[in-house]
């Protein structure tokens, strides 16, 4: 217990110290702190669907943390933040960029088939109607089948139905 009031006691007189205060106002500390939105962002959208992955973009992250990761090493005096920043961004985008592979080459944007139903003013689509098999697909009852060759419309509306594929909404 005594070591970790030593340590604290000497943390605290750090930041007391003309150095600790130049370093704060510096860009030193101020650019990487900016820079940490970066990984930030990456790990946010860890947990959304690996359709808005962008694959061009996250390889360019890759390299260009990667280029940081050496400058921040290389530059006097070196900037150890940026460099745990730019670290950090390489993990998190690397991560991404296994979903995106996973996802576009792995068999996974191909598997699911959507099921929309358009109205004359809106187009609505049911992914929890969706099925593998086009042929077994279908969209409400009362609107129409979403088979192409059988597609019919409820008789009291104007709907009509389709099978659309995930691959035709590419985002890249």
């Amino acid at each position: 217990m005594a070591a970790i009031a030593a340590l604290w006691r000497k943390a605290r007189d750090y930041v007391k110290t003309k150095e600790f205060r130049d370093y704060i106002t510096s860009t030193h500390f101020w650019g990487p702190m900016a820079n940490w939105g970066l990984p930030a962002a990456a790990f946010r959208d860890m947990k959304a669907s690996p359709e808005i992955i962008s694959g061009r973009m996250t390889t360019a992250l890759i390299f260009y943390s990667m280029a940081f990761m050496r400058f921040s090493y290389r530059v006097q005096p070196r900037n150890l933040l940026l460099m745990a920043c730019h670290g950090t961004n390489v993990v998190a985008q690397s991560v991404q960029a296994s979903r995106y592979l996973a996802y576009h080459y792995g068999g996974g944007a191909g598997k699911t088939t959507a099921v929309a139903t358009t109205h004359p003013d809106t187009a609505t689509a049911h992914p929890d109607k969706a099925t593998a098999d086009p042929d077994k697909a279908t969209a409400d009852p009362d609107t129409a089948t979403a088979h192409p060759d059988t597609a019919t419309a409820h008789p009291d509306t104007a709907t009509t139905a389709c099978v659309c594929d995930l691959n035709d909404f590419s985002l890249d």
